[in-house]
């Protein structure tokens, strides 16, 4: 595991600057919030149709629309991935090819059912995504923070009360792209490394939901045991 600035600037595509949210829950309308305070434009979706985050939309400002699904997925140079574990499967794929994909889910078997491969240790939440999505570049990312300290939590860089925040993927710039929203919305990372080893920041290990600094979520990634 390192501090997620080993990639270099220039693995991100400097002209991203649409946002497509999935799912506008309390991850991802907090997500809107701090994508918006940083200047990208957002589109944003939930299940239950565009005209049901008429409010949301209004609140965001005149960077936001709603649409669908595919809609958000085919305007987003990035698209953030929010909603329920379940619901994976129909998360758009044709829309998304080609493009980084932020996933911020966590397994939750009490919501989603139990699912074998996940309870065994076989696989990871953000992995099973990444096999629903083959022509996209999947990172894992604000999965152990509370939705409002998206936008309540935040310092400038260097700040010794700044926090920390894991990241994970098969491919470096999307890691490197988490690591600059990361960085805009106020937070510093740690970049875990593939996929594989997603599972260190999920739920009930010792990194998941807890404020922590760099070395704090370093060594509390590094002792997480792989099934709970």
């Amino acid at each position: 595991m390192a501090v997620g600035n080993i990639f270099g600037a220039a693995l991100v595509v400097a002209t991203m600057t649409t946002i497509g949210i999935i799912g506008a829950g309390n991850i991802g309308s907090q997500v809107a919030r701090k994508a918006i305070e940083n200047g990208y434009d957002v589109v944003i979706s939930n299940s239950r149709g565009p005209e049901t985050l008429a409010a949301l939309v209004a609140e965001l400002g005149p960077k936001a629309t709603a649409g669908t699904a595919a809609q958000a997925a085919a305007a987003a140079d990035v698209a953030v991935v929010t909603v329920p574990l379940k619901a994976y499967a129909d998360v758009p794929v044709e829309q998304l090819a080609g493009k980084i994909v932020i996933d911020t889910n966590n397994y939750y078997f009490e919501r989603d059912g139990h699912i074998a491969a996940l309870d065994d240790g076989e696989t990871t939440v953000t992995g099973m995504l990444q096999k629903h999505l083959p022509t996209s570049r999947v990172a894992k990312g604000f999965n152990h923070i509370t939705a409002t300290d998206i936008t309540a939590d935040s310092f400038p860089a260097g700040d010794p009360a700044r926090r920390a925040l894991a990241t994970a993927s098969d491919f470096a710039d999307a890691s490197a792209f988490v690591t600059k929203l990361y960085d805009e919305f106020g937070f510093d990372t740690v970049n875990i490394g593939p996929l594989e080893e997603s599972w260190r920041a999920e739920r009930d290990r010792p990194a998941y939901g807890i404020r922590q600094t760099v070395a704090e979520l370093e060594a509390n990634l590094a002792k997480a045991p792989r099934t709970v």
